[in-house]
């Protein structure tokens, strides 16, 4: 998209957005919906880090990777493949359609088409109610900031000496790397090293913390590491990247790791350094995010913060929310809150790991807060396809409330969906238990999880609601066998 020229360039707007990704694009489509004149600031491309560098191109990349790991054990089920090979080449024309399918979505003609005004420039703070977009200036009577975040690098010796990869980089790969060593063993260090070694790299995957996915469920990161393993994954755990030399990484130990890519993956930073923030009366803490209230509004109250660069955690979809909120609170003079209820976030590896609410772990730290297992060799949909590797994992308090969950499995991210209302509606297990499930689906780990949980109450007391509803569920499942 061309630069603004100075005849058509707005000195003013009702409110500036800064940065064109899920949560700048929420918020200036809601404000111009409300009639307010919009200006969106965009330096690269519209859609952001989700549809050019994360979301989009990962799961199309995990989605070739899948089907040569299917093709390769097809044999299980009495379907032999053989000579499985792998065009890398095509392999990544595919994950680059399914990005150019998803643009116009996001395009900036879609969004002038909403009436919103999107100048392509750099933009920076100039003052409590003014920025400069390159060599322009523009007043504003309020203000988004959604930047977003980059991929963090470490400070390690020698690494600027060599090309390494992040994840906003790697997709400009034309070749499949023979070994791929990637550091971090986080979600995008696990999903990306599991789909280059299905795709035929010899990959090492390098994570400091004692186990992979360290912020998950201890039980859950076992199956994704085991599953890498029998990917053909190298797995190293509880040890630190000491310096690069030539194309090797040499850990503390003294050990060195040859490689042809390296994939950096150990976080995100911000982007707030370079826009101005100072002059806006706009603080950040000491690790860059921008500082909000549960409003979203930040130090200065005509300037309010969305996405990723809010410390909030860093996914799409509450990106996408927070747009909405700041863009209503600012043209409307609300005050809506964030509500992190339930908040899901989703490891798309095989197996899946889907999470929302209180986490397994923390729960067993919680007094009053019980946690149900439901292993997925009970659930008849993963036996008959052969993917029993996994659990679900309710979180119930007292009163037998549905408050967090971890699901491992095929499909998890999908399955967590109805875990995620029970949550936000404050519903019981016997709420979900009560409620006739299509069989057989993954689904059924939640809800046998939930039956688990009313059944458990029966050597106490039943009231007469809880046997209503133990009848519902023998009835329901009785329906189901006859079908």
């Amino acid at each position: 998209m061309a630069p603004a020229s100075r005849k058509s360039f707005p000195g003013s707007a009702d409110l500036v957005v800064i940065g064109g990704g899920a949560a700048g694009i929420v918020a200036a489509k809601t404000a111009a919906g409300f009639g307010a004149k919009v200006v969106l600031v965009e330096r690269d491309r519209t859609g952001g880090d989700c549809l050019w560098t994360g979301c989009v191109p990962s799961k199309a990349l995990l989605a070739a990777a899948s089907v040569a790991a299917t093709m390769r054990r097809g044999h299980e089920f009495g379907v032999d493949a053989s000579n499985v090979t792998v065009d890398f080449a095509r392999v990544m024309k595919h994950v680059q359609g399914a990005i150019e399918t998803i643009a116009p979505v996001d395009s900036p003609e879609t969004l002038r088409d909403a009436n919103v005004n999107v100048v392509s420039g750099t933009a920076r703070f100039t003052g409590p109610r003014s920025l400069s977009i390159d060599s322009h200036t523009i007043t504003f009577g309020q203000a988004v900031i959604a930047t977003g975040a980059a991929p963090a690098v470490p400070n390690i010796h020698g690494l600027d000496q060599v090309d390494y990869l992040t994840s906003d980089t790697i997709w400009g790969l034309t070749e499949l790397p023979p070994r791929l060593l990637v550091l971090g063993g986080g979600s995008v260090g696990c999903e990306l090293a599991q789909a280059f070694a299905r795709l035929g790299s010899t990959v090492t995957i390098v994570e400091a913390a004692d186990s992979l996915l360290p912020a998950e469920d201890r039980e859950a990161a076992a199956f994704v590491t085991q599953s890498l393993v029998d990917d053909g994954v190298t797995v190293l755990t509880g040890v630190t990247a000491e310096s690069v030399a030539g194309q090797a990484l040499v850990l503390a130990d003294g050990r060195h790791l040859e490689f042809d890519s390296l994939l950096v993956a150990v976080g995100r930073k911000p982007r707030t350094a370079s826009i101005g923030l100072d002059a806006a009366g706009v603080t950040v803490d000491r690790r860059g995010f921008v500082t909000v209230d549960d409003h979203l509004r930040t130090t200065n109250p005509r300037v309010w913060a969305a996405g990723d660069l809010t410390g909030h955690p860093q996914f799409t979809h509450t990106a996408g929310m927070h747009g909405s909120i700041a863009a209503t609170n600012a043209i409307l003079g609300l005050r809506r809150t964030v509500d992190r209820t339930g908040t899901p976030r989703v490891t798309f590896t095989d197996p899946e790991i889907a999470v929302a609410g209180i986490d397994t772990e923390a729960a067993r730290r919680i007094p009053g807060l019980h946690v149900h297992t439901l292993g997925h060799e009970h659930v008849d949909r993963a036996v008959a396809e052969r993917e029993t590797r996994g659990f679900t994992r309710l979180v119930v308090d007292g009163k037998h409330r549905i408050v967090g969950a971890t699901v491992v499995g095929p499909r998890a991210g999908e399955t967590i969906g109805e875990i995620v209302l029970a949550i936000k509606q404050g519903l019981r297990t016997r709420d979900l238990a009560g409620t006739t499930h299509p069989y057989p689906t993954y689904n059924d780990g939640p809800w046998n999880a939930s039956i688990a949980d009313v059944r458990s109450q029966l050597a106490k007391p039943v009231a007469s609601g809880a046997i209503k509803v133990l009848a519902r569920i023998r009835r329901a499942a009785q329906n189901i066998r006859k079908d």
